[in-house]
């Protein structure tokens, strides 16, 4: 990696996060402090990792045959710039566009609120006694809020409210399958797929997590999530923290006490072969990250996301041999390695 990422990182640091950073890799690794800065500068030059990186990934457990393997920031920047054309994701960022362009695989009824007469949104609120509500172009579930009609106690209470909070999409509410909502029943808790296309346009699945809501919200994101077996469902290693700094592991959900390890989510390979399917839908996003609901009838597509953080796939206690997606990337995407990694 070139030093001028070193100096950006120096320049642009912030150190008193920085600070942090060294102290919890101290106390988790008993390792002197001024060593693990001078590491963690090391790593910034030689594999694009900033502080962050270097802390959840615990590259001071790793030696440099295992530190090479990671898609660390700079990496991960560099990959969705070379695979995606964002000129082109509106198709996946924009909701009401998303919805139209891939209706075979979202398996829900919606309707464009911004576009809909009065009466045709009475009609949606009749036939759908539970909303689930989005803004437009915003991910991660910001601004989703999940409404009950009865709650409302004319129409005309519930239309001014979504006119005030200008939803761009409301749809049919999610009937997860029993087997997920036992892990937690206030959230739906959809799996994030990793998908790439290679340079004929095929699509391959790099990765797959169960995410799961914690502590009473509705949304699954930053609350927990495990690598899920493509071929079995099988839910591979105990969960870690939503918050990847935290590095806080759990054997089991601790709201509804379900065992992580070993339980298996129903239909994953139906949920494969569909989101390779819907990877091909706009092949100008060749990296994309899916997140998928497990319904009774099987898989559904919630959104697809454009930019894929790159932490939650190479965790510590999911890559028990310290090895992190590098490799499985180059399998899929060689030219991407041709004189940009070593």
């Amino acid at each position: 990696m070139a030093s001028a990422y070193t100096f950006k990182i120096i320049k642009n640091a912030s150190f008193g996060k920085m600070k942090e950073a060294i102290e919890t890799v101290h106390e988790r690794s008993g390792k002197n402090r001024v060593k693990i800065f001078f590491d963690m500068l090391y790593c910034a030059k030689k594999y694009g990792a900033g502080y962050y990186d270097y802390q959840i990934f615990a590259f001071y457990n790793l030696n440099k045959e295992q530190r090479k393997t990671y898609v660390t920031r700079l990496i991960s920047k560099k990959f969705n710039t070379f695979m995606n054309d964002y000129e082109y994701a509106h198709f996946l960022e924009n909701k009401d566009e998303f919805n139209k362009l891939y209706k075979d695989y979202i398996g829900r009824d919606f309707i464009q609120f911004q576009e809909a007469s009065k009466d045709e949104v009475k009609a949606f609120c009749e036939t759908h006694p539970v909303l689930f509500c989005k803004m437009q172009d915003l991910e991660c579930g910001h601004g989703c809020e999940r409404i009950k009609v009865a709650d409302y106690k004319t129409f005309d209470e519930l239309y001014a409210y979504l006119k005030e909070k200008d939803f761009c999409i409301l749809e049919e509410n999610i009937e997860q399958h029993p087997d997920v909502k036992k892990l937690y029943p206030n959230a739906v808790n959809s799996m994030r797929f990793i998908t790439v296309l290679d340079k004929d346009g095929e699509p391959h699945l790099l990765y797959i997590v169960q995410k799961m809501g914690l502590g009473g919200s509705i949304i699954d994101n930053n609350c927990l999530f495990t690598p899920v077996d493509p071929e079995t469902g099988v839910m591979k290693y105990p969960a870690h923290s939503g918050d990847t700094l935290k590095g806080i592991i759990y054997e089991e959900h601790p709201d509804t006490h379900v065992k992580i390890q070993g339980y298996t989510i129903p239909y994953v390979k139906e949920a494969v072969q569909m989101v390779l399917k819907a990877a091909k839908v706009t092949p100008q996003i060749r990296y994309v990250g899916w997140d998928v609901a497990t319904t009774t009838h099987g898989p559904v597509i919630i959104e697809g996301n454009t930019y894929c953080a790159h932490d939650f796939w190479q965790l510590p206690p999911h890559t028990p041999d310290g090895i992190g997606m590098l490799p499985t990337i180059k399998k899929y995407v060689p030219e991407f390695f041709e004189g940009k990694i070593k």
